[in-house]
Formats: structure tokens, sequence, C-alpha cells
């Protein structure tokens, strides 16, 4: 069974959403640099994708404006937001970060 949205947000684990298009070249430098954070942090985070145009319920609740749009929640709460391609390191240092302050 797949689980909701909403029930992921709000588990006890941080989690790192990535809200793409399929369409959209900064999303495609963006996934091979989350696929290396997740190999680096798997006990940390959880790393969501979500497809702009399929969820398009999400993108207004959450106003998402450009893609790639991240969001790092915790206990269902947005803690941290940026649009555009980070780089892992940069990644990684957001998610220890908020992960201590939030953990």
């Amino acid at each position: 069974m797949k689980s909701s949205f909403n029930d992921i947000v709000n588990s006890k684990e941080v989690v790192l959403v990535d809200f793409f298009g399929k369409w959209c070249r900064p999303c495609q430098v963006l996934m091979p640099i989350l696929k290396d954070v997740k190999e680096e942090l798997d006990e940390v985070v959880k790393i969501v994708k979500i497809d702009i145009d399929k969820n398009q319920a999400l993108v207004d609740k959450y106003q998402v404006r450009s893609v790639p749009t991240m969001i790092l929640f915790k206990d269902g709460a947005p803690k941290w937001r940026q649009s555009g391609v980070l780089q892992k390191k940069d990644i990684v240092h957001v998610i220890e970060t908020h992960g201590k302050e939030i953990v």
C-alpha cells in the first residue's frame, strides 16, 4: 500500500520533498545529486519526489512557483525551502543543520 503525502511528512522522519517537472532541465540535474544525498544520509532523511504536473493540489498548497523546489519537513511542518539546484554538500549541510534542530 502506498503511503499518502500527509502520512509521509507527518512521520517522525526528516523528509525532503523535491517538487519537479519531467520537462525541467534543472530538475534533471538535481536528480543524481539527490540520489547521492540519499546514499550519504540514508538513515537521516527520507526523500520524496513530487511531479508538479500530477499533483496540482500539493503545488497550490505549498505555493510552488518554480521547479525544482525542495522543502524540508519535520512533524508535518516545513522547516526550510529552496528553489533551484543546490550542490550535494549544501543539501547535506541543510539536512544536518535542520536535522539537529528538529530531530
